[in-house]
């Protein structure tokens, strides 16, 4: 038997899915660009460096904290919200036109891409039911693997054509746009009545192996992800490929990526994968990306790509599935923004690891310890029990 949702609730999920597309382009739109756009940002090492980790800081301070105000008061209010406040900094830098106030608006950006991402997560879990929940979270990380693909060829397409102001006049009419789908299309989704909760319950029930778990192969996955986007093309450049051939290399990281999520949602919801087993695989898959990527030239960079993208493609649907599967409906938003955080350290954590041990070594060491690691992780989330209560 094939499960299907209706087509209302379908048509109520696309605005989630283009608030996702909507965070990662921006998020990688504008970072791969800025230095290509003024040219005080190239001669300003420093400063270019602080525009780049503001977005990433006020997510990771932020994310919680909207998570649980969609928990409060609503996970719709906080969507919309959160676009109208990215559509308003894009706007401001838009309106001034002074590198100077870059900082303000790329702040402003993160702090509402923390508001409105951590709530769609939660409303893709509330309008979709427990079945269904796999092949949703594959369709919304299929459109944020999107984002994150062409935010730096469109963006850079965009700078090129009309500088920095034209890519952030794009933002600003994209999150403007997908706000006023949402509350088009999006229903009213109430806040449930939730038992008072004390901050001994909160890290009891955050440190519990059922969140712990899947946050864990989240955080794993991206730090993988990352650490291919940002080392690959350096280890293809250091082998005397060129940059086509390198770039080429990270857009079949992202496509398989893109393309295994929706196939591993549906395989979760059909009962033919289970979240422990294709995490477990998907772990595996990046490890052995990371191990490819010591090979020099084309025949360890492809591998490493498609590996690394397959694997992470993999473990992010089934792990966010596992953790709407273990979080009373009322706490959805604490617990996105929660693990939206780990996949935040992740993503820092990965390329810092490799970098350090490269520093000290040579490149294919970071690597190496980096798909150790990986690999064994499996084994930990094995011994501490079945990562998801239900699947």
């Amino acid at each position: 038997m094939t499960l299907s949702a209706p087509p209302v609730s379908v048509r109520r999920t696309w605005p989630l899915y283009a608030a996702g597309f909507t965070t990662a382009f921006g998020a990688h739109g504008i970072a791969a660009n800025l230095g290509q756009g003024e040219a005080d940002l190239v001669r300003s090492v420093l400063y270019l460096g602080l525009l780049l980790a503001l977005y990433d800081g006020a997510e990771v301070v932020l994310k919680p904290v909207f998570g649980a105000l969609a928990d409060r008061i609503g996970a719709r209010p906080v969507l919309l919200g959160g676009l109208i406040g990215f559509a308003a900094a894009s706007a401001l830098f838009v309106l001034v036109r002074d590198p100077g106030w870059l900082w303000a608006a790329r702040l402003g950006q993160g702090a509402a891409a923390s508001a409105f991402s951590p709530a769609a997560s939660a409303l893709v879990a509330r309008l979709n039911p427990q079945a269904r929940h796999g092949r949703a979270f594959g369709s919304y990380g299929f459109f944020k693997s999107i984002g994150y693909t062409a935010g730096p060829l469109l963006g850079g397409a965009l700078v090129w054509a009309g500088g920095l102001t034209s890519l952030f006049v794009v933002l600003a009419v994209l999150a403007a746009m997908v706000a006023v789908w949402a509350w088009l299309a999006v229903p009213v989704v109430p806040p449930l009545p939730r038992a008072r909760q004390s901050v001994v319950d909160l890290v009891r029930r955050l440190t519990d192996g059922a969140f712990l778990r899947p946050v864990a192969a989240l955080a794993a996955a991206t730090a993988a992800l990352s650490v291919g986007v940002g080392f690959l093309p350096l280890s293809g450049a250091t082998a005397g490929l060129s940059p086509l051939a390198t770039g080429a290399a990270v857009s079949v990281l992202a496509l398989c990526a893109a393309l295994v999520q929706p196939w591993a949602g549906r395989a979760l919801d059909s009962g033919r994968l289970r979240t422990g087993n294709g995490v477990a695989a998907g772990l595996l898959l990046a490890a052995s990306g990371l191990a490819a990527a010591m090979l020099p030239g084309l025949p360890g960079l492809l591998p490493a790509a498609a590996l690394i993208g397959a694997g992470t493609g993999l473990i992010t649907p089934l792990a966010f599935a596992a953790l709407a599967a273990a979080t009373p409906p009322e706490r959805l938003g604490q617990t996105m923004g929660t693990a939206e955080l780990g996949r935040e350290l992740g993503d820092a954590g990965g390329p810092l690891l490799v970098a350090a041990v490269a520093s000290a070594a040579t490149l294919p060491w970071g690597f190496a310890v980096l798909a150790a690691a990986t690999a064994v992780l499996p084994l930990f989330l094995r011994r501490s029990g079945p990562t998801s209560q239900v699947r």
